[in-house]
């Protein structure tokens, strides 16, 4: 008798907790939604060297990818920077993404702000590396060790995300208006493999601006894409 009052005992004890548990558990807030995609580079070049049809040209492309992937609803600038042309004043490329935060598809924090995108305060304090550098699917762009490296990024910038000196045809490929290969851009490696500086936006010059020219450093006409709104 003791011992069958014993285990009702015990069972009565159980079941209290376990409904003090899940009325615990029913009170707790709800995980928050992963933070929406701010960042990532474009899946597919424009298929015409670095001729992107200038800086809008870049935008329109970041932007139909973007929507693609379902995040149409906010504004996206392509990161490159432009040379001053005639009375056409230079555009820095850090100038037109935005704010911050970023983050990549997958909900990763990309950088806090512009400064900590370009190291202004602490170098190397954004997550631009291969794992992280996501595409707008999700995907992982090649870099070094893959069978095919397309780790060249067009940025036509400093590593501060500003645009260098000398004529269009130098550092932006004519302002992002030209497939020749009389003409060169500044590339960066988002996998931060390959040469002495390592720099997701500023590593070496492309051999010049035609699709086969990009292709021959380790690149494929891609570049950075970030919300600015």
């Amino acid at each position: 008798m003791t011992w069958t009052r014993s285990r009702s005992l015990a069972v009565a004890a159980l079941a209290a907790t376990a409904v003090a548990g899940a009325a615990a558990a029913a009170q707790q807030p709800p995980a928050p939604p992963p933070a929406p995609m701010g960042f990532f580079i474009t899946s597919v070049g424009m298929g015409n060297g670095a001729n992107l049809g200038g800086l809008a040209g870049a935008d329109k492309h970041c932007q139909t990818l973007a929507a693609a992937a379902g995040a149409g609803n906010r504004t996206w600038r392509a990161y490159l920077s432009t040379q001053a042309a005639g009375a056409t004043p230079g555009v820095n490329a850090r100038d037109r993404i935005g704010t911050g935060p970023w983050h990549n598809v997958k909900g990763q924090l990309i950088a806090a702000n512009v400064a900590d995108l370009h190291g202004d305060i602490e170098r190397d304090r954004n997550n631009i590396r291969k794992p992280t550098a996501l595409n707008e699917k999700g995907g992982e762009v090649s870099g070094i060790g893959d069978k095919v490296n397309q780790h060249d990024m067009l940025t036509g910038s400093d590593s501060h995300g500003r645009v260098l000196l000398g004529a269009p045809n130098t550092t932006t490929c004519d302002n992002w208006t030209s497939n020749a290969d009389t003409s060169r851009a500044m590339l960066g490696h988002h996998d931060r493999l390959g040469g002495a500086n390592a720099s997701w936006n500023a590593v070496h010059l492309s051999a010049g601006c035609s699709q086969e020219s990009l292709v021959k450093t380790g690149g494929a006409g891609l570049f950075y894409c970030f919300a600015a709104q």
